[in-house]
């Protein structure tokens, strides 16, 4: 095996698996009491916000705001476990639009600028968001 295929193969192996050794989006939202309060802010934003809201109606907001709490832990690189379906499962049928998606992405940079988060560290949450895309939009 040559030297560019080792150097190929341990990059490959660090891309492919998760890392939560880098923590410091999880300590720029304020750890789990930073992140519980910013998905809070969030859930009402949802709330008042008339173009989305009846996807949530039939929602248990308190098991909302918790999981949501703890997949954003989990994605920011905290000690989290995300206890929740994944997000194709829990949004099979509900046919998501883009413009829906991107309401609820208003929502949270809205929330995230209540809460006073730097622009750096919302850019680098909503970034990897955006891998969600996917698993949410029109499915």
């Amino acid at each position: 095996m040559s030297i560019k295929s080792i150097i190929f193969a341990v990059a490959l192996l660090c891309a492919s698996t998760p890392s939560h050794a880098d923590d410091s989006l999880y300590q720029e939202l304020g750890g789990q009491a930073g992140i519980s309060q910013l998905m809070e802010t969030f859930v009402l934003e949802i709330a008042s916000d008339d173009r989305i809201i009846h996807h949530f109606e039939k929602t248990d907001i308190e098991r909302l705001h918790r999981l949501l709490t703890e997949q954003v832990c989990v994605i920011a690189g905290g000690p989290c476990e995300y206890t929740g379906e994944d997000m194709v499962t829990v949004h099979t049928g509900m046919n998501i639009t883009r413009a829906e998606f991107n309401a609820l992405v208003e929502d949270l940079m809205t929330a995230m600028e209540q809460e006073e988060v730097p622009v750096t560290t919302q850019n680098r949450l909503l970034a990897a968001l955006a891998e969600m895309h996917s698993e949410v939009v029109g499915l």
